[in-house]
């Protein structure tokens, strides 16, 4: 059997079998559609996708026989009456062979996360784990945090619940392993300790302040602790502080204390004792009026690594068992599965997804429902969490809602609005400018749906605010005029605000007036009479008017919240943007000088201006750099 992660184990036949017309539902059209796909069908386990007559995707299932399965679309009576609906809207289906219902499984979550279908259940969450990295890749490892594809080399510890919680990780595990977190060039560079050495965060090794082999002994330890013995390290540091006092080395018993006392926070910030239960992760359910909770506690080397609260849509008429098992599916398709996976009930298909996540990561994984001892106590925590989430979470959402209708009800608009937009530009005298775009909802952020848009009409002139809106708007809503004319994907704004005044709202009108646009509703916030200081906005209108609402009014602070968050996208986004442009050299514009000689060559020479007015003679002396390259760069630079 080909390997989970091979790009060529599956095999995609995209039969299509597309029904003219309106597209409007019809059961007996969508059955006619799933028995054409049923003449061409292998018994071989695979994944269906169901589309409609848009070619959107419906649902996305998974099958040990595919004939058997998908021919249960046909007999509707015994559907339920979700089912009933997506059949009525199927006019064609794509199929998948696979070698395993266990790949199956992983594929079917591997395309729910990208396709989101609206009949499938759906593991809200944009945000990927953070995990801590101890680097391998030099002579002196780096602890820090990270988020995304783990492709440096290195050993991951995670995942956190939180950013937060990664955060004050490594912030103490600094103080009790004083390990260092600066990047290799800033590591390269320094010629005296820098101020963690000063405040005992780091051994100072860029400058030898500590010999190689007692930087392994401290990395060896930080791996023991991350990995779970923590009594060993506590111990070792225990006579380690014994034999500086025997000694009378004080000065050397405080620090060994410092460090203690960093170890004992780590310990004491727990919120439940997993102490020997080793990896594993805890997942609990609630149900309350309609809306699901998931609760999950991350287990790692007996520390609880934080927990968070996830909220799956589409759940409507999907048995409980059947929600837990979908949201296992596409939560470990991200995330590397623990050996044990504790739950408060048993999830649809538990022994296959089990195979599957054992499949993966090449050891066996255990999905247990305890149901007496310690681990029960720990379900019911998770459990009393999850309820508990699940009423804030109520609570929030019928607060919100409100919001929503008044704010609705002030601006005068159609109904509440389900998709709000927020634009803001961000740039330093017209340098590195970019526009910026939030998305929120009834449910709070989208922040899968925010877009950056690099300012890059060389007419715009640097620092006119009006051209740059102008631009983001002919962009943003010119391809949707294109790609989505009929407004049919639920990306068209209800409400758009801009961070503005009567000009910025003027130029986004006129630049949503050139694409045929006139419908979106376009509101500017500007700051008060007294420059914001009062707490107090105004609200610009595109009929000219002009609102602000009292001090405390609830709405007023929602839209300063939406307000303030896109100004913290748009500055982080050119901050980001800037620094990557702070490390752009002349060199990267030189043909066939890569990563290796441009090193090689900065090494030699310091600086990229050096580098430009070398002397022929010069360029062919730097290590790496042939007489051919010597010549290219030379020319390049000297016409």
């Amino acid at each position: 059997m080909s390997s989970p992660q091979s790009p060529d184990r599956f095999n995609e036949d995209k039969a299509s079998f597309t029904i003219r017309g309106a597209g409007a539902p019809d059961i007996d059209a969508g059955v006619a559609a799933i028995r054409n796909v049923l003449k061409t069908l292998p018994t071989r386990p695979g994944v269906y996708r169901m589309q409609d007559a848009r070619g959107d995707v419906l649902y996305v299932g998974k099958a040990r026989a595919l004939r058997n399965r998908v021919t249960n679309y046909t007999q509707v009576d015994r559907l339920p009456r979700r089912l009933q609906r997506m059949v009525s809207q199927t006019r064609s289906m794509t199929i998948v062979t696979t070698n395993s219902e266990a790949e199956a499984l992983l594929l079917e979550a591997q395309l729910i996360k990208r396709f989101r279908p609206p009949y499938n259940v759906l593991l809200r969450d944009d945000k990927s784990f953070p995990f801590i990295l101890l680097r391998e890749d030099h002579a002196y490892p780096r602890i820090q945090k990270h988020r995304g594809a783990r492709k440096a080399k290195g050993r991951y510890y995670g995942p956190f619940a939180s950013a937060g919680s990664v955060t004050r990780t490594i912030n103490a595990l600094q103080k009790l392993f004083l390990l260092r977190s600066c990047s290799d060039s800033f590591f390269a560079n320094r010629s005296r300790p820098c101020l963690l050495y000063q405040i005992k965060r780091c051994s100072a090794p860029c400058v030898e302040r500590i010999a190689p082999d007692a930087y392994a002994e401290l990395v060896q330890d930080a791996q023991d602790f991350l990995g779970g013995k923590s009594t060993k390290v506590q111990q070792k540091l225990g006579a380690s502080m014994q034999a500086a006092s025997d000694a009378m080395d004080f000065e050397q018993a405080a620090v060994i204390r410092d460090r203690l006392k960093a170890l004992t926070f780590i310990q004491g910030s727990q919120a439940i004792n997993a102490e020997g239960l080793g990896d594993a992760d805890i997942f609990a359910l609630a149900t309350k009026n309609g809306a699901m909770c998931i609760q999950a506690f991350f287990i790692r080397g007996g520390q609880n690594w934080g927990h968070r609260s996830f909220f799956p849509i589409h759940t409507a008429e999907v048995d409980e068992a059947e929600v837990l098992g979908s949201f296992l599916a596409q939560f470990y398709e991200e995330v590397p599965p623990p050996k044990l996976i504790l739950a408060d009930r048993q999830p649809a298909d538990c022994e296959l997804i089990a195979q599957a996540l054992t499949e993966r990561i090449g050891s066996r994984v255990r999905i247990e429902m305890p149901q007496r001892g310690d681990r029960t106590r720990l379900i019911k925590q998770a459990q009393r969490n999850a309820v508990e989430a699940l009423d804030r979470r109520l609570a929030e959402a019928t607060t919100q809602a409100k919001v929503l209708r008044d704010m609705a009800d002030a601006f005068g608009l159609e109904g509440v609005p389900d998709r709000i937009e927020v634009y803001d530009n961000s740039h330093i005298q017209g340098t590195n400018a970019l526009g910026a775009m939030i998305v929120a909802g009834p449910e709070g952020f989208r922040k899968s749906a925010y877009r950056k848009f690099n300012i890059k009409n060389p007419n715009t002139a640097p620092g006119d605010d009006f051209a740059m809106m102008r631009e983001v708007f002919e962009r943003r809503f010119g391809r949707a005029q294109r790609e989505d004319p009929d407004r049919d994907s639920g990306e068209w704004p209800d409400l758009v605000l801009v961070d503005g005044g009567k000009g910025q709202v003027s130029a986004t009108k006129a630049a949503l007036e050139e694409i045929g646009v006139e419908d979106v509703t376009l509101i500017g916030v500007a700051k008060g009479p007294h420059h914001g200081r009062d707490g107090r906005e105004v609200f610009h209108l595109p009929d000219g008017r002009e609102m602000m609402f009292p001090v405390n009014d609830p709405v007023l602070f929602f839209l300063q919240r939406l307000r303030d968050e896109a100004h913290r996208f748009a500055i982080g986004a050119h901050r980001d943007k800037r620094s990557k442009a702070i490390t752009v050299s002349s060199l990267d514009e030189v043909p066939g000088i890569g990563p290796a000689r441009k090193k090689a060559l900065l090494m030699h020479f310091g600086t990229a201006k050096a580098v430009k007015s070398a002397a022929l003679e010069d360029l062919q002396k730097a290590p790496g750099v042939s007489t051919a390259v010597a010549q290219q760069v030379y020319d390049y630079f000297h016409g």
